[in-house]
């Protein structure tokens, strides 16, 4: 029945794009033994740029080549492909993520280099080409021993100046839970908060229409949003509970700016989760440089305006949520 439910979800709406899965095959590995652990493991993270070097001719990623303003070679990008994943795994110690949502990722190029470096993990992944004019996309990351996919689909948020679009991925756990999963990167705050919450309001009200189709099928359904909102978290979205107003209202944050910290990248969940769930921002010291014009300490980003530093990661911190299904 849960089957059925997710096929018929997923055939109604109207102007979606289906996206492609890609599966890395490997051998076995014994010290994977999370397979049947009741703990299942979130992570959402935007990378900052993930570009690979190569054009596009659909996109403005001239900024990413290596005759672009940030000499964007191949070395830099391995080295970007290197750091992503050693945050990746050193979130799991071992024990990878079953699911890792990704923000800003160029194509399908960037992550089968990035599996390939998590090879023990054995991740697939999901991903559309969207209509960004940069082309950075959204993508789920999945582990298919943990997590199996029953459906996914692309949401197109309709707006003029194209921006990404939305993810949604059901999938079946090995507890026999079905977790609806939206990914989202909603539009930015260029040009100030003011004259850019139109453009996220009008992605939430799409996101809220999903979310109410499948709560109207079923009260107790897990429902998961999540990834970089590009605004301080709240409970817009109704049936839904937002899990980083915690850390906002005590001066933590997953972005800086001007030496403010912001939780942009969140957690939504439903009610069915709201007591099963521990949430988390991911900031060990060897993520973060110091702060020396606004004090303490920022994310370790791998571009620094024009200057690129092999030891930096993104400009945001990987949030985590550990739900006993």
């Amino acid at each position: 029945m849960k089957y059925f439910f997710c096929f018929l979800y997923c055939s109604i709406f109207s102007g979606i794009c289906y996206a492609n899965t890609f599966t890395v095959s490997t051998d076995s590995y014994p010290y994977i033994n999370n397979t049947n652990d009741s703990i299942f493991k979130i992570v959402s993270y935007n990378v900052e740029n993930l570009f690979d070097t190569k054009h596009d001719s659909l996109y403005n990623d001239f900024s990413f080549l290596p005759t672009g303003i940030y000499r964007w070679t191949p070395y830099k990008y391995y080295n970007k492909i290197e750091q992503i994943s050693r945050v990746i795994a050193n979130i799991g110690q071992w024990d990878y993520p079953a699911l890792v949502a990704l923000c800003e990722i160029e194509n399908k190029n960037c992550l089968q280099d990035l599996t390939r470096r998590l090879l023990h993990a054995q991740y697939s992944f999901i991903h559309f080409d969207c209509e960004d004019k940069r082309g950075i996309d959204v993508a789920l990351l999945y582990r298919p021993q943990v997590f199996q996919i029953i459906d996914s689909v692309a949401i197109p948020t309709n707006l003029e100046d194209k921006s990404r679009d939305i993810l949604y991925v059901s999938g079946i756990t090995n507890s026999d839970d079905t977790l609806h999963i939206f990914v989202c990167h909603l539009p930015s705050m260029r040009g100030g908060k003011s004259t850019s919450d139109w453009k996220r309001t009008q992605v939430k009200r799409i996101i809220q229409t999903h979310i109410d189709h499948i709560l109207n099928h079923n009260h107790h359904a897990h429902i998961i949003v999540m990834g970089d909102m590009n605004s301080e978290p709240t409970n817009d979205l109704k049936g839904l509970h937002n899990c980083m107003i915690q850390f906002n209202k005590n001066n933590q944050g997953t972005y800086k700016y001007k030496g403010i910290w912001s939780c942009l990248d969140q957690f939504y969940i439903s009610s069915s989760l709201l007591n099963k769930n521990t949430c988390y921002i991911y900031n060990p010291d060897w993520i973060l440089q110091t702060d020396n014009k606004y004090l303490g300490k920022k994310p370790k980003r791998s571009l620094n305006g024009l200057r690129f530093d092999k030891n930096g990661y993104s400009d945001h911190l990987p949030i985590i949520i550990d739900i006993v299904l």
